[in-house]
Parts: structure tokens; sequence; C-alpha cells
């Protein structure tokens, strides 16, 4: 099986998967709550920031399936949440963790990350510079 077809079976058996909703709305308030505080708090620090900026902007995209929204939240909440396998101080290996987590979840759903998604993810962080440069 080559890499493609495994995506692809990967893929289908994501779709077959039920979506918790209570899961899904925990993940989505923790997510909600703590997302974008993170986000700012990481600048600069994490190298996958814009892909988990991306993935926020798909999770809560309405044409986004449910179950791919159930993946990409449950990978944004643990790395919202402080307590993790590798705590996020710990210099060089804090968010090893989380990226792996997010980049996993970000195979997963293959395709369903969608360009306007890394738009607005991009806009997003245009903004935080622009704000940064108006402070200081």
């Amino acid at each position: 099986m080559n890499a493609m077809d495994s995506e692809d079976h990967i893929q289908a058996e994501l779709t077959q998967l039920p979506v918790d909703p209570k899961k899904l709305a925990a993940d989505r308030k923790t997510v909600e709550e703590g997302f974008w505080t993170k986000i700012r708090r990481t600048l600069g620090r994490i190298p996958f920031a814009e892909e988990a900026v991306a993935a926020y902007y798909c999770a809560v995209d309405e044409k986004t399936p449910a179950y791919v929204r159930a993946v990409l939240l449950a990978a944004l909440a643990y790395f919202v949440v402080p307590a993790d396998v590798i705590p996020d101080f710990i210099a060089g290996l804090g968010f090893t963790d989380d990226a792996s987590v997010l980049l996993t979840a970000i195979t997963a759903i293959g395709g369903h990350l969608k360009p306007r998604h890394h738009e607005l993810a991009r806009a997003f962080f245009e903004r935080e510079a622009s704000s940064a440069d108006a402070d200081g």
C-alpha cells in the first residue's frame, strides 16, 4: 500500500467514526476559551503556529464535516490545555508533543484544510504584526 492509498484508507475510516456531540462541545469550549490567548502568548516560539490557526479556522468552518471538526478540535484542545505529556515550558521540547498531535490530525483530515483556512491564518498573523508595529 503506497502513502496515498494509506491516506485514503485513513480518510475512509475516519468518516465511519461516530462523533460524540458532548466531546465535540467540550473540545470546542476548551478551544474557544484558550486558543487565541495561547497563540498570542507563543507567537514566534512555535514553528507550527500558522498550521494551528489554519486548523482552527477549518474546525469552526460550518462547511467542514463534523468528523473533521472533531479531530481538529481535539488536537487544538490538547494544544490549549496546559497539562501536556511534555510541559510547554521545557526549552526545546515543550511543544513537540503539541506539534505531533496537531500535525497528525492535519494529516488524518487530508484535504479538508482548504486554502481559505490558510489565507485566514496569514491574515491573522499580518494583523498581529501590524498591531505589534503600532504598539512598538
